[in-house]
């Protein structure tokens, strides 16, 4: 197999969006025009549709929302596609957050009709942070929205990053006639009146000044020429390198619920869209076109099938081939690892792959031997940056509540934690379990998996927390002295690292001050 040819032909990347902007219903549309799935699922709550093929857990199809990241990979025009549709809940963000460091672009979901939200300023500031190609979808074109113009300075000034539309809309909300594709010069139109069909073929229109686009979209002709004229002086021509500099959005405007705008986007995507790029080590940059294989672990997942008990860690394939049977190095415990069935995902659905290329994620059952930020290569000691784990907000005691499942409820939180979706503390004061989160969901969500997947039952009882730091010192006589003062503080967390559990702002301030030598650490790279 041509690695070379493997590694241009992936396009990996995230879709991510303030809660509600539409971001799974336009990753099923994706599914649909990739010929992954037939018939494209529904978000809502609602038994009777089908689902989300993304909101495969259990809590997703009851709540309507995604709680964790999923996987989708498919074939599209010759090309590798592998979709991460994440989290939009703030509550979740931190699941977020690392799958960016998986991923080559990023597609944001805008709602027309909201604009940009927090959630999505927050998740730009990663990208804008990683330099990640990023394409602008503006959602639910076919209700009544925010004006296109405005909605486009809106993008730039809160997301801060250059904006150039590639296709616009005919008409809006109710009165919506479909959008025409700056990109390759064509009309998509509705088809009849239900603006729940779209025409099939897309009509090739290089000139629109021409009378013969009134005959498609009647007194609509007017206004989209004086649109067009508009956007040509203000904007300048699509340049594709400033949208692989991170500078640059592309701005496509639908309705992903109607079908509309997503072959466009899907299109102009499989032509810009970046293949893998190299990634940064402790030690070195590792190329893509590197034949020795290197990857790193950027999410566990337990239970993806509840009828087997299965852990599985997802593995972003940095450089070379991985193969099925063939041992890879585990450089945090220093061993080899030979993988019997690693999986490709379309979310829970699962196959056996032989191999796997630079981009590609696979799924590699878990005996515990993984956690987030593993590195795996042929035998080089290296290490991959950038997969953050941050510190908790929000703090509970857990206790069980049912004393004849205390091993179940021992390995549940276990392996709900090694999922990164909270994290477990032990006080060095009374022994008892700490459970630290960065939302309030996440406490409603370890509580349900452990009781519809462990059959382990828990309750929370309040603790008043301001932050937990990681500690560490080369003054051991000052970090002794500290632990020794702050004991009823202390804390250790799932690693057996020294955590400082500060009660108050002032708490903090002071130890920080009065221990100079000592660092305290917000975030900690697994």
């Amino acid at each position: 197999m041509d690695l070379k040819k493997e590694v241009k032909r992936c396009r990996t990347f995230a879709v991510i969006a303030h809660p509600d902007a539409g971001k799974t219903t336009l990753t099923e549309k994706l599914l649909l025009f990739g010929g992954a799935i037939h018939v494209a699922g529904a978000v809502k709550s609602n038994k009777i549709r089908k689902t989300a093929t993304s909101d495969f857990m259990e809590i997703e199809r009851q709540r309507g929302i995604s709680v964790a990241t999923s996987v989708m990979g498919f074939e599209y025009n010759d090309l590798r596609i592998n979709i991460l549709d994440t989290p939009g809940h703030e509550d979740f963000a931190e699941d977020t957050y690392r799958t960016l460091s998986a991923v080559d672009s990023v597609i944001i979901v805008i709602d027309g009709a909201k604009g940009v939200e927090i959630q999505t300023r927050r998740l730009m500031e990663v990208c804008r942070m990683r330099k990640t190609p990023v394409i602008v979808f503006v959602n639910k074109l076919d209700r009544p929205g925010k004006d296109p113009f405005d909605l486009l300075d809106e993008i730039e000034i809160e997301l801060k990053i250059g904006v150039r539309p590639l296709s616009w809309p005919i008409g809006e909300g109710f009165s919506l006639k479909g959008v025409y594709n700056l990109y390759e010069k064509k009309l998509n139109l509705f088809s009849g009146d239900v603006k729940s069909y779209v025409a099939e073929d897309m009509i090739a229109f290089d000139d629109i000044s021409s009378s013969e686009l009134e005959d498609y979209i009647g007194d609509y002709a007017g206004k989209l020429r004086e649109d067009i004229d508009l956007l040509e002086g203000v904007y300048p021509a699509f340049d594709v390198h400033p949208y692989l500099e991170g500078d640059l959005a592309p701005v496509f405007f639908g309705s992903a619920l109607n079908n509309f705008g997503v072959q466009e986007l899907l299109n102009c995507f499989c032509q810009i869209a970046p293949y893998p790029c190299p990634c940064p080590t402790d030690v070195r940059e590792v190329s893509p076109f590197e034949e020795k294989l290197t990857g790193f672990i950027f999410k566990i997942h337990a239970n993806m099938d509840p009828n087997h008990r299965n852990r599985l860690a997802f593995l972003k394939i940095c450089s070379g081939t991985f193969e099925r049977n063939t041992p890879y190095y585990h450089v945090r415990l220093g061993k080899s690892l030979k993988f019997s069935s690693p999986n490709a995902f379309l979310a829970d659905k699962r196959s056996i792959v032989d191999e796997a290329f630079p981009g590609d994620i696979v799924g590699l059952h878990d005996a515990g031997n993984f956690k987030i930020g593993d590195t795996l290569t042929e035998g080089e000691i290296l290490r991959f940056k950038g997969i953050p784990n941050f510190s908790p907000e929000l703090f509970r005691y857990v206790e069980n509540a049912d004393p004849m499942k205390s091993k179940q409820l021992a390995k549940g939180l276990d392996q709900l934690m090694d999922e990164g979706v909270a994290q477990l503390f032990i006080s060095s004061l009374n022994g008892r379990k700490i459970v630290g989160t960065v939302g309030m969901l996440q406490f409603d969500v370890i509580q349900y998996r452990l009781e519809h997947e462990y059959g382990a039952k828990c309750k929370y009882e309040p603790i008043n927390l301001y932050k937990a730091c990681w500690i560490e010192s080369t003054n051991k006589a000052q970090m002794d002295d500290f632990k020794k003062r702050k004991h009823t503080q202390m804390a250790t967390d799932k690693h057996g690292r020294d955590v400082f559990l500060a009660d108050s702002p002032y708490s903090l301030q002071m130890a920080q001050e009065k221990f100079p030598d000592i660092k305290f650490y917000f975030t900690s790279e697994f």
